[in-house]
C-alpha cells in the first residue's frame, strides 16, 4: 500500500474505519476501482439501492486527489455555461450545466443525511479577478450564469475587499450555492456511509485486470477473482496498472500551503464570512480557511517534485503580496495532488463493455461534479440507463501528447512561481 502524504487534511480528518484488503473470491451486482469523490458516492446509492458493492482502493479511501483536493463545492465547470452548450449542443450542455448547478445542494444533502463531520460550510464561493481583464472575464460570466437562472452576484473590489481581507483584488463573482469542505473527512464520510449501507470496502486492494467473461465481469484483486454484474473505474487522475479501460487526458499538480491557527484578530478580518476563493490567474491560485482558522493558499504546480523550492517560494512571497500582516505566520503543511484534465476540460464517461463505466477528467472540479456523476452512476450501471448520467456517454476518448501536455503545464507554472509576484498580482 502506498503511503498516505502528510497534508493538513490526512491530520485533521480524525480517526478512520480500515478496511482490510480483499483476501477471497467473491461476487457482487457492482464492483467500483477507486475510493474518491465519484467512487464513494455510487458505493452508498447503489447499497441504498439494495445491490451488493465491493469498492476496492489500491491505497486508502481518499488517497488520490479526492484527500488532497482545495474543499471547494463548486456549481458547473471552470468552463463558462455559453462555451459548454457551444461544445456540447443545446441539450446535452443545458442538461450537464442543470446537473451540476444543483451538484452541491446533492452535496451538502449528503452531508445532513449521513450526519458526516467534514467541516462543512455553506457560505458560498468567490471567484476572485486578479486584473482588469479577470473583471471583464467575471462580468461574462455573471451575465451568462444569471441568463440560465444562477443565483451569481457580481461585487466590486471595495465589498471584495472586505470579504477576502486583501485589497488586491478587483471584484469577484460570488455563488451563494457553493461552499467549502474539509474534502478528504468528506470523502471518508461517503465511504464509511456505504459501509453502513452495506456495501464492502477494501483498502489495500489494487485491481491488475478487468475482463468481461460470459454474461458478466471478472477483476483480478490481490490474486483473487471478483465477478461483477457491472464495472465503475473511478480512479481519475491516478489511474494505473490497467489495461482496460483506456483512460486519456492530462494531468495538472496543484499544491496547498496551510498556516498555523491564525489569531483571533486576524480570523475576524481575513475571509471572515468563511467562502472559499480562487483568482481569474492564468497560473490559478485558492484561498480559504479551515475551522481552526488557518489560511490554506493553493496554487498550480508539484511542491513535491523538481520545481518544488520555486513553488514554496512563491506561495511565501504570495501570502506577503494578499496579507502583509501574516508575513510572520508559519506554514505548517505543505502537499500536492494530481488532477485529470481532458482537452475540452469536459468531464468524460467512457462505455468499455456492457453495464462498464469508466468516469474521468473533472479538471479540478472534483467535489460536487463527483458526487453527481457517482450517484448518477450508480442508477445507470444497475438500471442499465445511460441516460441517468449527466452527459452522452462515450465508447471511446483518446488524446495525443497528453504526457507532453502534462509537462508543459508543470514548466509553466514553475515558471510563473519563479517570477517576481509584481508580474503577476496586484490591482493597477
Amino acid at each position: 500500500m502506498r503511503a498516505e502524504p502528510t497534508s493538513l487534511w490526512s491530520i485533521s480528518a480524525g480517526k478512520r474505519i480500515p478496511a482490510a484488503p480483499l483476501d477471497r473470491d467473491v461476487a457482487v451486482d457492482l464492483a467500483i476501482v477507486g475510493a474518491g469523490f465519484t467512487g464513494c458516492s455510487a458505493a452508498l446509492e447503489a447499497a441504498r439501492r439494495g445491490a451488493s458493492v465491493a469498492v476496492f482502493e489500491a491505497s486508502r479511501v481518499a488517497f488520490g486527489g479526492s484527500g488532497r483536493n482545495v474543499g471547494l463545492v463548486n456549481a458547473g465547470l471552470w468552463l463558462p455555461p455559453d462555451q459548454i452548450i457551444l461544445q456540447m449542443g443545446e441539450a446535452d450542455g443545458t442538461r450537464l450545466i442543470d446537473r451540476l448547478g444543483q451538484a452541491p445542494q446533492l452535496v451538502f444533502d449528503l452531508i445532513e443525511r449521513e450526519s458526516i463531520a467534514c467541516e462543512a460550510t455553506r457560505s458560498g464561493t468567490l471567484h476572485l479577478a486578479h486584473s482588469a481583464s479577470g473583471l471583464a472575464d467575471l462580468r461574462d460570466r455573471f451575465a451568462q450564469g444569471n441568463r440560465i437562472g444562477a443565483p451569481l452576484r457580481l461585487l466590486d473590489a471595495e465589498d471584495t475587499a472586505r470579504r477576502v481581507g486583501s485589497g488586491t483584488f478587483h471584484g469577484a463573482l460570488l455563488d451563494p450555492r457553493a461552499g467549502t469542505v474539509q474534502p478528504l473527512a468528506y470523502c471518508a464520510g461517503l465511504a464509511h456511509a456505504a459501509q453502513r449501507a452495506g456495501a464492502r470496502l477494501h483498502e489495500g486492494s489494487a485491481v491488475s485486470d478487468i475482463a468481461r467473461q460470459g454474461d458478466g465481469w471478472h477483476l483480478t484483486v490481490n490474486g483473487r477473482t471478483v465477478r461483477a454484474g457491472a464495472v465503475l473505474v473511478a480512479t481519475n487522475a491516478y489511474h494505473s496498472g490497467l489495461a482496460r479501460p483506456r483512460t486519456s487526458f492530462s494531468t495538472v499538480n496543484y499544491s496547498q500551503f496551510a498556516t498555523a491557527p491564525l489569531p483571533d484578530d486576524l480570523r475576524a478580518r481575513i475571509l471572515p464570512g468563511g467562502e472559499g476563493c480562487w483568482d481569474t490567474g492564468l497560473v490559478m491560485t485558492s484561498i480559504r480557511t479551515d475551522s481552526a482558522g488557518r489560511l490554506i493558499l493553493g496554487g498550480m504546480g508539484d511542491v513535491a517534485g523538481p520545481g518544488g523550492r520555486a513553488h514554496a517560494a512563491w506561495a511565501r512571497r504570495k501570502l506577503r503580496v494578499l496579507f502583509p500582516e501574516l508575513d510572520g505566520i508559519a506554514f505548517e503543511y505543505q502537499w500536492s495532488g494530481r488532477i485529470a484534465m481532458t482537452s475540452d476540460h469536459v468531464p468524460k464517461v467512457l462505455c468499455f463493455g456492457p453495464r462498464g463505466l469508466a468516469i474521468f477528467g473533472y479538471s479540478g472540479r472534483g467535489i460536487a461534479p463527483g458526487t453527481a456523476f457517482g450517484t448518477a452512476a450508480a442508477a445507470a450501471l444497475l438500471d442499465d440507463r445511460p441516460e441517468a448520467l449527466p452527459l452522452p456517454v462515450v465508447s471511446d476518448h483518446t488524446e495525443r501528447f497528453t504526457t507532453l501536455r502534462s509537462a508543459v503545464f508543470e514548466a509553466g507554472a514553475t515558471l510563473i512561481h519563479a517570477l517576481p509576484p509584481s508580474r503577476f498580482q496586484g490591482r493597477s
